[in-house]
């Protein structure tokens, strides 16, 4: 606990940024190979590549001389980057001003002041984008870059910090923290350092991605003027990412950084976790009482007490005397095991792991020859060096050991990595192979659980015969999501925490993690019935889903609070269930195109004032809005609609957008809105994402009264990766409202899995009509002779819904509704 000794005068000292005394100077030679310019400068050389269109590199070689070579190798979070050609065969033409060197790409245009080496980005109508005045280092190697700001500059992204949404006035660092407590608005470095900043202005957005894995700082609160970027080791590596929208930031920074793959669909359900369940008897039961009170579940999770004295790869005998088994009786129930696996192998000459590693000199190096060898929970441990492909490929070959059992998710966890030292971390001289290009930890630390996540990744994908894996992961950095979801770490039940979730999983998304969510009812504390509920109506909707406690804290599992809990938990796990057709599309929609699962309204209403800092309401794909209760004896709530019409989920009632309006939630109630021109598929919840599947889908159109709306629904067999086959099924929805009629199209693109939907119900919601007529099918009197119809509708006048039952679409299909 730290007291006011800790504010004395005598201790306090002036935080003054490292003096950046040497910048690149006057450029004195330019020469142009390949996709890439080479500037030359009196105090260094300044590096300008296309990697792709709407993508520039900018690397400063600061120091270097005209003979110095250069190097344009990027870490392990570029994908599809030729380091020979600067990312593209075709030549840069450089063009020459009175003032400035002028390099013209398509859709940017890069200007390299001649008396300074400052740079600008342009857009194609010559507008100014972005402006680096400076680009400077020191004596020690620390570097830094300057940009300019306004008054009207906002930022997000950054990926997993504290805070608003907008991160304007916030400077936070990028050095990948074990940060058990506190986790408070001043904590500016937790788990995952994602160094990639948006930049809003009116009309205007773009993107900053610093690909340096050392330690960085981002700057947005010395001025109003200008934003910067320090780092410690490695100097400036950036990519400048162009928009004009944030949707155009983060598609073409995804494209740099890889997307997240599509994940098995018991992925996506709902999970079950404690600090721990201590023994085999105790998770059976925890499972069987799931499904005894009927609510879903698809995962349950092994914390390290599953594990022999802590070691990795191992059981403990006595209490998992049958883990095979156990995994068996578990899946028969549609439920899996995540156990977790840290980094730190215990230092034991009998202990397998442990020798394969030392033999091979698998393990993290000292200068000096030996071993790091750092306290995590077996004791004294090693460290592997994932930054070696061949260390990577033999930790994940060790999970054979798990997939033999039946298990096909893995849960990372401790690997910032934390160890318990002076330093919480692997020290910073420790040596790391690199692929042959050797560099110290504090080079690269960031990078070390990306590096463990992804050789756990590739492991499973090679054990599973052909099955998707799942990995979650604490920490991370820039191309995560490649390998792994993301939690965010060791939060509490407070309801701060339970705020603080919605904008740090909004910037996940926006930085590239689409898959991300925090602990459901927090993870240490206490938490109450009251939290529980709330935080589950949340989190319900949140890409990952699952509820984690901590040893010694109350249970919180869903009926750990009484009847009245647990019926609002099993609600919304089922809305969850329910929803599945839909977040498994998006999810897709993810994985194909960058978007996150879950987004702030920001992301798809840019130009309305009321979203630029909107952090306690999110968008569901961007149909369905969720306006969370996330203060304790709270019933109503300030719920803010952007423009058009929406309705309210569970009442129906018409609101017209732009503007706030105070919302009725009583404790079983999350505020929710769809979107008027909505498609929302959903089917009956189920026991899991494979048990029970019903055969039927449910189609909701949320019939707009003029205009159109759509949907791209998506489905597979959940497992397998089939779907790169064409094993997948494609329709493309849309509707359209005029006067007196509503038209349905449905495009099937794909389909090439036999198993899905086998029957449509279509529920044409607020129409506006006294009644009806369809060509299509047969009449039905009501909704009992309907269901016994293959083909066929009823109007529901008093309602105001018209049914439409069908079997599944096999070719194009218009449904033409008009009224009488």
């Amino acid at each position: 606990m730290l007291t006011s000794e800790q504010i004395s005068p005598d201790k306090i000292q002036a935080d003054y940024a490292a003096a950046f005394t040497q910048t690149l100077g006057r450029v004195q030679a330019v020469t142009a190979e390949g996709g890439l310019v080479i500037f030359t400068c009196e105090n260094g050389k300044l590096a300008v590549g296309r990697v792709r269109t709407g993508i520039i590199r900018i690397k400063l070689f600061a120091g270097a001389g005209p003979e110095d070579p250069i190097h344009l190798r990027t870490t392990e979070a570029v994908i599809g980057y030729d380091e020979n050609s600067g990312g593209k065969e075709e030549e840069l033409q450089v063009s020459d001003t009175e003032s400035a060197y002028i390099i013209e790409t398509d859709g940017i245009t890069i200007e390299v002041a001649k008396h300074d080496s400052s740079l600008r980005f342009l857009n194609e109508s010559g507008q100014i984008m972005a402006h680096n005045p400076l680009l400077a280092w020191n004596e020690d190697k620390a570097a830094a870059a300057l940009f300019q700001a306004t008054a009207n500059t906002h930022y997000y992204g950054l990926g997993e910090k504290t805070g608003f949404l907008d991160k304007r006035g916030e400077r936070y660092e990028m050095w990948n923290s074990d940060n058990f407590s506190p986790h408070v608005p001043e904590i500016d470095a937790l788990y995952q350092s994602i160094p990639f900043l948006i930049v809003g202005e009116p009309g205007n957005a773009y993107g900053i991605f610093l690909d340096n894995p050392g330690r960085s700082v981002f700057d947005m609160r010395g001025s109003e003027q200008a934003f910067s970027i320090h780092t410690e080791t490695g100097g400036v590596d950036y990519y400048f990412i162009a928009g004009p929208q944030i949707k155009d930031v983060v598609g073409r920074y995804t494209a740099l950084t890889g997307r997240i793959q599509l994940p098995p669909r018991w992925s996506i359900g709902y999970h079950q976790s404690r600090y721990s369940y201590m023994d085999q008897e105790e998770v059976l039961e925890l499972a069987r009482t799931f499904r005894e009170r009927e609510i879903p579940c698809d995962v349950i999770h092994l914390d390290i007490h599953y594990m022999n004295e802590y070691r990795v790869f191992t059981f403990d005998p006595v209490r998992f005397p049958d883990p095979k088994a156990m995994i068996a009786e578990l899946k028969s129930f549609g439920i899996r095991i995540v156990p977790i696996v840290d980094p730190g192998v215990k230092f034991d000459p009998d202990y397998h792991v442990y020798q394969e590693g030392a033999d091979s000199g698998f393990f993290c190096m000292k200068p000096d020859g030996t071993p790091f060898i750092g306290p995590v929970w077996p004791g004294q441990s090693v460290f592997p060096d994932f930054s070696e492909a061949k260390v990577g490929e033999w930790w994940g070959s060790l999970h054979r050991f798990y997939t033999e059992m039946g298990i096909e998710g893995i849960w990372n966890d401790m690997n910032e990595p934390s160890v318990f030292n002076e330093c919480k971390t692997i020290e910073p001289d420790t040596l790391h192979g690199n692929n042959g290009h050797p560099a110290t930890h504090g080079e690269i630390h960031n990078l070390y659980g990306m590096m463990m996540s992804k050789a756990t990744a590739e492991g499973m994908a090679n054990n599973l015969d052909g099955r998707r894996p799942f990995v979650l992961s604490r920490a991370g950095y820039a191309g995560i999501q490649r390998y792994a979801a993301v939690w965010t770490g060791d939060n509490r039940s407070y309801w701060e925490h339970m705020a603080l979730a919605i904008p740090m999983v909004l910037n996940l998304g926006l930085s590239g993690v689409a898959f991300a969510g925090p602990d459901i009812g927090g993870f240490g504390h206490h938490t109450t019935g009251e939290l529980l509920a709330r935080w589950t109506q949340m989190g319900a909707l949140f890409p990952f889903c699952r509820n984690h406690s901590m040893i010694d804290t109350v249970r919180q599992e869903p009926w750990s609070f009484g009847t009245d809990v647990e019926n609002i938990c099993r609600d919304y796990i089922s809305l969850r269930y329910s929803l599945m057709p839909l977040i498994y599309s998006v999810f897709r929609e993810a994985a194909e195109t960058g978007m996150p699962v879950i987004r702030p309204l920001l992301l798809e209403y840019p130009d309305d004032p009321h979203t630029v800092n909107l952090c306690d309401q999110f968008l569901l794909g961007d149909q369905i809005l969720a306006a969370p209760v996330y203060r304790p004896d709270t019933y109503h709530r300030v719920v803010y609609l952007p423009e058009g019409n929406w309705f309210d989920y569970w009442t129906g009632e018409r609101r017209q957008g732009g503007s706030h309006f105070m919302a009725h939630a009583p404790l079983d109630t999350l505020p929710l809105y769809v979107k008027e021109g909505a498609i929302i598929p959903r089917t009956a919840p189920a026991a899991s994402t494979e048990f029970q599947r019903s055969p039927e889908l449910l189609l909701d159109i949320y019939t707009p009264a003029s205009g159109e709306g759509s949907f791209d629904l998506y489905d597979d067999d959940g497992t397998t990766y089939a779907f790169k086959d064409n094993s997948y099924n494609l329709y493309r929805l849309t509707v359209e409202g005029a006067e007196g009629a509503v038209t349905l199209r449905v495009h099937p693109a794909s389909h090439g899995y036999a198993e899905g939907w086998k029957k449509w119900t279509v529920t044409f919601k607020h129409l506006r009509f006294a009644g009806c007529r369809l060509d299509f099918g047969t009449e039905a009197q009501d909704r009992e002779e309907l269901e016994a119809l293959a083909e066929g509708w009823h109007f529901d006048r008093a309602a105001g819904e018209l049914t439409v039952v069908m079997d599944q679409p096999l070719e194009d299909l218009e449904l033409v509704v008009n009224a009488l």
